[in-house]
């Protein structure tokens, strides 16, 4: 199942290392199975993180295909990717834009993130740009957040007991 990545802004009181407030805007990227579902995520999310008000500004679909975590990476980078693939009846080249967000340090990092993770592309590629993100987070989805409420079992459950090896 493919994921559907949101691109959520959300205003809010930023407390700094040197203890000043000041409003911010920053960006946001979590996977949702819907617009709803995104905005109910981001909220939850935020309670978490800030305390006091904010405000989800803004959700838009994002066009980002898939994302690459790392433990550790000081940026969320934007790739760009021109994946080649040939047009049998035409027989022309077609040219299919796809982006990635790479977990790193630098760009140099970001790319060589990037090369590991598509290792398993078998179609040629070209990397035509990366560039920092101005997402500040990535939220996946955590089955836990779709947790079967006390007293009801879930579907497939039921109809496969002989599968049930939890």
């Amino acid at each position: 199942m493919m994921q559907t990545w949101f691109e959520c802004k959300v205003k809010y009181v930023k407390i700094s290392e040197s203890g000043k407030e000041r409003n911010v805007t920053e960006n946001f990227l979590l996977d949702a199975v819907s617009f709803t579902d995104a905005e109910t995520r981001m909220i939850r999310q935020m309670q978490e993180m800030v305390r006091g008000e904010f405000t989800v500004t803004d959700i838009k679909k994002s066009k980002i295909a898939e994302v690459f975590p790392f433990e550790n990476g000081e940026w969320w980078f934007k790739a760009t990717i021109n994946l080649v693939t040939v047009d049998e009846e035409a027989g022309k080249e077609k040219k299919l834009r796809t982006y990635y967000l790479v977990m790193a340090d630098d760009i140099k990092e970001a790319l060589q993130r990037l090369e590991e993770s598509l290792s398993y592309l078998v179609i040629p590629y070209v990397v035509s740009s990366i560039t920092v993100s101005t997402i500040i987070d990535v939220f996946p989805y955590q089955p836990s957040e779709s947790a079967v409420p006390e007293g009801y079992v879930p579907l497939e459950k039921e109809e496969n007991p002989e599968n049930n090896d939890e």
